[in-house]
């Protein structure tokens, strides 16, 4: 299903939930070069080039059926730069279970759309091996400190998680949705009923609202976080499965006036010829934004069989060509700090306005707690909590 904008959300964001695509291996054949200054070049004894296997999302940069046109600059210029042969495998299932599940044979030299929920739990179980590429100079340091500060994963990019609104409900509040709290929907059933979420216990975005939801309330609202959950399942629309289903549901005719969705969306909007047909908005208090920061990296595998070529890579997917590709086909925002952002971002909320709740835990913290607040979620959304 297409949204009214010409997007396909199934289609854009498969990256919200890495690697649950089908399972497919594709081989880049070189289309673009790009010189890249300082990469050497790798060659084998024989001069049979070696072959670097890298699990992604099939979307990718835009892509579908794990392939877009930008892999070619992407992966192919690294194959011509080093005399390498890459293969891309985007696994059925997440990422990081297919990791575990190879963990004493693995598949995979590297690893790229491990996020701030799913890396930690790599990490955890000692999946990945920690690397401090030099490109990482060009990434904030809080973006590092809030994925993997051990740098098992390494930023690519990063946005905000934000709950949509659509122009005709932001003029039915006078504006005030642009301004709400989460409490709001708590306090107010007519609210809530119009607010489209995703599953916590099935999908990513749901977990990382529910990350949201439970240190905002905890840390900026100093109240119980499950009184949220308990004043709004009994309004709040069936939760979907995934995001796209959510947005969907959510740019339907008589659909939810708002969704859990990314803060990034007004600018996707702008770029497609539907700018102000809705807008997006972080959780607010006392005139300050509180919002979740999404964060995407790369990783390499333990158990590489080509440890240089890795962090050759990884340093790659941190420089310029690459990073230049991320906002108009991730519609995320570059690691890198030195990429100039498209003109149409200017639609989206200032992500420099918004606090991240991010700062308030760790990556490990989040890996440990996450699961007990999924099981006391589910408990309430049952009636059985």
């Amino acid at each position: 299903m297409t949204a009214p904008d010409g997007r396909s959300p199934s289609r854009r964001r498969a990256l919200r939930a890495p690697g649950r695509s089908r399972r497919i291996f594709f081989s880049i054949a070189a289309a673009v070069v790009v010189l890249v200054a300082g990469l050497g070049v790798y060659t084998l004894a024989t001069d049979q080039p070696a072959t670097l296997v890298i699990y992604t999302y099939a979307s990718l940069f835009g892509g579908s059926d794990c392939g877009a046109p930008a892999w070619s600059t992407v992966f192919g210029s690294f194959e011509q730069a080093h005399h390498v042969t890459i293969d891309v495998e985007c696994p059925a299932g997440t990422l990081v279970n297919t990791l575990s599940s190879q963990k004493n044979a693995p598949g995979a030299d590297l690893v790229i759309g491990l996020d701030e929920i799913t890396g930690p739990l790599a990490e955890a179980n000692g999946l990945l091996i920690p690397y401090s590429p030099p490109a990482l100079a060009n990434v904030a340091p809080e973006l590092v400190a809030q994925l993997s500060p051990d740098r098992g994963v390494v930023p690519y990019e990063w946005g905000y998680l934000g709950i949509d609104y659509s122009s005709a409900f932001a003029a039915a509040t006078g504006g005030a949705v642009s301004h709400l709290s989460l409490a709001d929907f708590a306090s107010n059933a007519s609210w809530a009923r119009q607010l489209q979420i995703e599953d916590p216990s099935q999908d990513i975005t749901g977990e990382e609202f529910l990350a949201w939801q439970v240190l905002y309330y905890e840390d900026v609202l100093h109240q119980n976080w499950t009184s949220f959950w308990r004043a709004t399942l009994p309004y709040l629309p069936p939760p979907a499965p995934d995001w796209g289903t959510a947005f969907d549901s959510f740019s339907s005719p008589g659909g939810p006036a708002m969704v859990v969705s990314y803060t990034t969306d007004p600018a996707y909007a702008a770029a497609n010829g539907t700018a102000g047909q809705y807008n997006s908005t972080a959780s607010w208090s006392n005139g300050t934004a509180y919002g979740w920061r999404t964060i995407y990296g790369i990783g390499i595998v333990n158990g590489t069989r080509h440890l240089s070529l890795d962090q050759q890579f990884e340093n790659w997917f941190l420089s310029g060509p690459v990073q230049a590709l991320i906002p108009e086909n991730e519609w995320e925002y570059p690691a890198n700090q030195t990429i100039a952002l498209p003109s149409v971002f200017a639609a989206a909320p200032n992500p420099a306005t918004i606090q991240p709740l991010n700062n308030l835990t760790t990556p490990a913290a989040l890996a440990a707690e996450l699961p007990g607040w999924i099981s006391t979620w589910l408990g309430l959304a049952t009636g059985a909590g």
